[in-house]
């Protein structure tokens, strides 16, 4: 005898256990989610199943926990051949019974953490609370000073006043060889932080900030990988702009391409963002500053398909949504590169690299090209500092030939 779950999920027989009346609930929360028909059903069975195999065990609400989930996995493996999502799908059984508060949310026992560890931990805590860097910021300083005092204290304890400059220089000397020039001089820039901040603690009495070796840092070393103006139309060209991913997908590139945004500015964009009636669009940029842009109709009409026919019901305010279930915001700028690097791969395009950041620097180049100034430039891109424009008076190698004297003497 058949079980109708929901208007579209249909059981071979009704749910039975302490999880049956949850079952329908389940299955709402994960059409909610964005996940299509077939997963649905797949995941509310293992749910039913689940709950027929603890009313077997006698296990009761809300006595169950995610080691109940783990043995249920072993039996059932024994039973029916696995499936590989499986463990995932019971997981979100297990995290929808805690969001309803009829499984109490279990915590993992806390792991002592060493000393060094615990300094590390004050030092980022400083560093949030008390000079307020940017979370960008933090989360690349932190692990440079974590392997710092595991490499000089290892587990024992951390005695700062104990630190010289021989022990600085040395861990520099180690690390950098192994980092490109960018990393190494951020890890140079952790380190002389965290030293003024035991000074500031008083834990350190020498200026061991003084003492942190300089990163060679020539002015404008290479001439920046930027994507042709060529390649950006092959590449637009080639997004299917009928299905609701090629939608999105087309409106991210276009904003890479036309207005030079960065992954993290296209991932936190919010639909309070556009204003329609001044065609602006204000995006967040490094450092918590606001840039305004002017919406370009392309880019407008771009991103006005995808919210109208494209983009996923959801309470969250982000612009851009994840296409596949679970249907949320992109939880980090990796997934605005992920969808930079697919596009590439399919469109066959031989990018100088499959990053995201080749659209700035085409953006800038093709600018350049067409006579805007550095100052300009610098503008479109949101460059606080002019020498960070400055690396672009290298590209236009074929405006800088039109400018070359003839070689005394005729060609050599």
């Amino acid at each position: 005898m058949t079980c109708v779950i929901t208007d579209r999920i249909v059981l071979s027989r009704a749910p039975e256990g302490p999880l049956a009346v949850y079952v329908g609930p389940f299955a709402d929360f994960l059409s909610a989610q964005g996940y299509g028909l077939k997963s649905i059903h797949r995941q509310v069975h293992l749910a039913a199943c689940f709950s027929r195999w603890l009313q077997r065990e006698g296990m009761a609400l809300p006595h169950i926990t995610a080691e109940h989930a783990k043995q249920y996995l072993r039996y059932r493996a024994r039973q029916v051949k696995p499936h590989l999502g499986d463990a995932a799908a019971l997981q979100r059984v297990m995290d929808f019974l805690h969001s309803e508060g009829v499984v109490a949310a279990e915590t993992l026992p806390v792991r002592r953490l060493t000393p060094a560890e615990r300094c590390t931990q004050q030092y980022e805590q400083h560093l949030r609370e008390v000079r307020g860097l940017a979370e960008a910021t933090i989360l690349n300083y932190v692990p440079f000073i974590d392997r710092f005092l595991k490499d000089r204290f290892a587990d024992g304890p951390v005695t700062l006043s104990c630190l010289r400059a021989r022990d600085v220089v040395r861990f520099v000397q180690r690390q950098a060889p192994r980092l490109h020039r960018k990393r190494a001089k951020l890890m140079t820039s952790a380190l002389r932080s965290f030293l003024q901040y035991a000074q500031y603690r008083g834990e350190v009495g020498l200026d061991l900030a003084a003492a942190v070796p300089v990163v060679a840092n020539w002015s404008m070393p290479s001439i920046p990988r930027a994507i042709s103006a060529d390649q950006v139309r092959q590449l637009l060209a080639s997004i299917d702009q009928r299905t609701a991913m090629g939608r999105r997908d087309y409106a991210i590139l276009l904003l890479l391409a036309r207005l030079g945004l960065r992954s993290s500015e296209v991932v936190g964009l919010e639909l309070d963002d556009i204003d329609w009636n001044r065609a602006t669009l204000t995006v967040r940029g490094k450092g918590g500053l606001r840039h305004e842009f002017p919406l370009a109709p392309e880019v407008g009409q771009a991103i006005a398909a995808y919210l109208c026919d494209g983009r996923p019901l959801s309470p969250s305010r982000r612009v851009f949504l994840r296409a596949k279930a679970p249907i949320r915001s992109f939880c980090n700028a990796s997934g605005v590169g992920s969808i930079v690097r697919h596009a590439l791969q399919r469109a066959g395009i031989q990018a100088p690299t499959y990053g995201v950041h080749q659209f700035r620097h085409g953006l800038a180049t093709e600018l350049l090209r067409q006579g805007a100034s550095l100052s300009e430039i610098g503008d479109v891109l949101g460059h606080r500092h002019p020498q960070t424009t400055m690396i672009y008076t290298k590209v236009d190698l074929e405006a800088l030939r039109t400018l070359a004297l003839p070689w005394p003497g005729g060609a050599q």
